[in-house]
């Protein structure tokens, strides 16, 4: 059965590329940084400014056969910092936004009476994407197939771990099982597939409570992350009202789940800010194009 159709990564737009891809510069750094959320080893210039806007407007929503008062964007319109580099045969990635708070709880257990019930309280999360396969398009539901490379950052899940939930995002028409189905309204079904990488996730969840420990408690914990789906080492500080996050990975990890930054070329790619949000309730950047030509 299909669902109303949700603006999951982007809106909708009547072309791939609403304007020409954001060039992302990837230089080569004089050494490797550590992933651990502080960017001071980045220095103070070259970052590039990205602009990422609401996926889904309040004012879209009804054509997409959702409520206009459902939006929780809490996100809005906020400009991304990134700077990008290579050093030692790796990619680095560091990130830094404004948010008013850091949200580091994620659907955690409360007590409600005598029992524990999921609470709805989410957590931030960023999200990066690489063009893997076939047509690369500006929006989750448009009518073209292609896949991607997903690195998916979350204050509650994943940064206790220090990675990036690695992931693949394919895009099809055609029936897909085991997929999201989305609707369109002039008929058209997308199927959605989001498949975690190979591997040992870098957190699980915890079982509901069976006897009382406290009005509130976790509902995931860290896990050992391991295979492919750890390949992306990822971490997040939030400190005067701004996150700074980096990631890290392999330019080439042998894994048929991951893609490969070669030397030299350009690959386009998308980040998305989710202030305690989820689904369309985001905002997301136009297609960015990392340029690899300074890496040899």
């Amino acid at each position: 059965m299909t669902k109303p159709i949700v603006a999951l990564f982007v809106a909708l737009s009547a072309s791939a590329f609403a304007q020409a891809p954001q060039v992302i510069p990837v230089v080569v750094l004089a050494a490797s940084p550590v992933v651990d959320g502080d960017l001071a080893e980045w220095g103070g210039e070259g970052w590039i400014e990205v602009a990422v806007t609401p996926a889904l407007e309040r004012g879209e929503r009804g054509e997409f056969g959702l409520d206009p008062s459902g939006d929780r964007n809490a996100t809005g319109r906020v400009t991304v910092e990134l700077k990008a580099g290579v050093a030692d045969g790796r990619f680095y990635l560091a990130a830094r936004y404004p948010d008013d708070a850091a949200d580091t709880v994620h659907k955690p257990w409360e007590l409600r009476g005598e029992r524990y019930q999921r609470g709805n309280q989410l957590e931030d999360m960023f999200a990066v994407r690489f063009h893997m396969s076939g047509e690369f398009n500006r929006s989750m539901l448009s009518t073209s197939e292609y896949s991607t490379d997903v690195w998916l950052w979350s204050a509650a899940r994943t940064n206790p771990s220090g990675v990036a939930e690695d992931m693949v995002h394919s895009f099809t028409t055609r029936l897909t099982e085991s997929a999201a189905e989305y609707e369109t309204k002039a008929g058209t079904v997308i199927y959605i597939s989001k498949r975690r990488d190979a591997g040992n996730a870098p957190y699980e969840m915890r079982q509901r409570p069976r006897e009382q420990a406290g009005n509130r408690v976790p509902s995931f914990e860290p896990a050992q992350p391991g295979g492919s789906v750890a390949d992306v080492a990822a971490k997040g500080v939030w400190q005067g009202g701004i996150w700074h996050l980096e990631f890290g990975r392999a330019l080439d990890t042998g894994h048929a789940d991951d893609v490969a930054f070669a030397p030299g070329t350009k690959l386009l790619g998308q980040i998305a800010v989710f202030n305690r949000g989820g689904e369309e309730h985001k905002s997301v950047s136009e297609p960015l194009l990392f340029d690899f030509s300074a890496i040899k």
